[in-house]
């Protein structure tokens, strides 16, 4: 199996997990007399079933990745650098909306509000960022489907 189709199995597990709670929560009381419409035993194994499959899975996944090299780095490193890339950029995008965000003067003698920042020049850091991860997240889709899973 490739990683990719590891990764992808890995949410539909997520899935099918996080459908069972709400199928046990719908399950879980009664009024007295009636029976629940699943047996919430039967349900609870499935979710012990399922939750085993996705440890083994995860740990799977982790042992491909931090096994898996390109450039000198492992897809360990490759997926850190993408998760903090974009938090970086998430964190500047919201920042370059505060420094673009119009004030309202209504007379020419009512107090200026600037920018803290060379707007355009941010711009053009967070653009660099933009293709940066870009870049990665192609290389690691690439990884993902090249990749056996070990």
């Amino acid at each position: 199996m490739r990683l990719a189709e590891a990764l992808n199995l890995r949410a539909d597990i997520n899935k099918r997990i996080a459908q069972l709670g709400e199928r046990l929560r719908l399950n879980s009381k009664v009024q007295e007399g009636d029976v629940p419409s699943e047996d919430p035993v039967y349900l609870l194994a499935e979710l012990d079933r399922l939750v085993k499959e996705l440890e083994e899975l995860i740990g799977r996944i982790n042992l491909t990745n931090s096994r898996t090299v390109c450039d000198g780095a492992t897809l360990t490193e490759l997926l850190a650098k993408k998760d903090a890339l974009t938090l970086k950029m998430n964190v500047i995008r919201s920042f370059l909306t505060g420094c673009s965000d119009r004030v309202n003067r209504y007379s020419a003698k009512e107090i200026r509000i600037l920018s803290t920042v060379d707007v355009a020049e941010l711009r053009k850091q967070s653009d660099k960022l933009c293709e940066e991860l870009r870049v990665l997240n192609v290389r690691i889709q690439e990884l993902n489907w090249t990749t056996e899973l070990l």
